[in-house]
């Protein structure tokens, strides 16, 4: 139940709060959780499914006064409703989001990106709570490699898989339910985010793991995708500002200026790790590869004051890298079966 005489706010200020947070086992919404337990005095409670992505490890440590688990899913309309109105605001971070199960199989993507982001606007609706939805940079489509343009808030949307299909009509409906019931939500969509506490079977903890194993990092095609790059630190604090600060109604792009290719990337991890520049190994390209993203944040940063704290991104890689080093026992009971998984495709 709400604390004795807490009201329901539809704009949050650094009092204390009680947050529902989805997804907050996985990798950027655990990330969010550590950040809101050591900045402020909110409660958070994480409702996760505990997919092959979420983890309770990732929670581990955390004081129980502060943090509350419910294992279920954003789409158990009961469960959602009872927690939503218990919460003052809801920050939805639940996704499926691994571009390539999303070719093997889209439906869990239309489950958990649509049905689920529809449960939760519902629930949202009928309490009068306040709604944050954390979206990606990949609704926008791609850029071209030579293209000086980067993504902004009036980006038209062009997905290009249904990982991304799927968020962004996620995106849509925040929208659609801000304007037509009145729903107090705010829309982030972040650029690529790395640091602890991420799956191996994403790109960079993919190839810090295999170079800890003493195995070749793979490498898509040619490499020359770019992504552009943020620490997962960094954009929990930036979602805590847009909670805090943002425009009922508006979206804000989150990056830190971050571009590199995947080939840097790797050459990167492996000097970092005193191995050669070149010892990897190239695989067959991914279908429908995006070739850059880039994200034009000056709106967070001019309308709300956030900027990134790790505008260093070798400085924030070598961070992640000893994270791993120092946490085998967190990442290693996913290796093999995630490997595994990469060979079967030739990847």
């Amino acid at each position: 139940m709400r604390p004795p005489g807490s009201t329901k706010r539809t704009s949050l200020d650094s009092s204390v709060v009680r947050l529902l947070v989805t997804g907050g086992a996985g990798f950027i919404g655990s990330n969010f959780v550590h950040h809101v337990i050591a900045h402020t005095d909110h409660h958070v409670t994480v409702l996760d499914k505990l997919t092959y992505a979420g983890n309770r490890a990732s929670l581990a440590g955390l004081p129980d006064d502060r943090l509350s688990f419910v294992h279920g899913d954003i789409a158990d309309a009961p469960l959602v409703d009872r927690l939503t109105a218990e919460a003052h605001a809801v920050v939805h971070y639940a996704a499926e989001s691994h571009n390539d199960n999303s070719l093997d199989d889209p439906r869990p993507f239309v489950d958990t990106n649509i049905i689920g982001t529809y449960t939760l606007l519902e629930a949202a609706r009928r309490h009068g709570t306040r709604f944050h939805h954390i979206s990606t940079d990949e609704v926008y489509g791609d850029l071209e490699l030579d293209d000086p343009a980067r993504f902004t808030e009036t980006t038209p949307y062009n997905p290009s898989s249904p990982y991304s299909s799927t968020k962004a009509g996620s995106d849509l409906l925040v929208r659609a339910w801000v304007r037509s019931f009145g729903v107090q939500a705010t829309i982030s969509n972040c650029s690529n985010n790395y640091g602890p506490y991420q799956h191996v079977e994403k790109f960079i903890p993919r190839q810090i793991t295999n170079v800890l194993r003493g195995q070749r990092p793979k490498l898509y095609g040619a490499g020359l995708n770019v992504r552009d790059w943020i620490h997962a630190d960094d954009h929990s604090a930036a979602v805590l500002t847009i909670l805090e600060k943002g425009r009922i109604g508006e979206t804000y792009l989150i990056g830190a200026d971050g571009e590199k290719s995947n080939r840097e990337v790797v050459e990167l991890i492996l000097t970092t790790l005193g191995q050669p520049a070149d010892a990897y190994d190239h695989v067959s390209d991914r279908a429908g590869h995006d070739l850059r993203y880039a994200i034009d944040s000056s709106k967070l940063r001019t309308d709300l004051g956030w900027k990134p704290q790790f505008g260093d991104f070798e400085a924030g890689l070598a961070a992640t890298i000893q994270w791993y080093r120092d946490n085998e026992p967190w990442w290693a009971p996913q290796k093999d079966a995630t490997e595994a998984q990469y060979r079967a495709k030739g990847q």
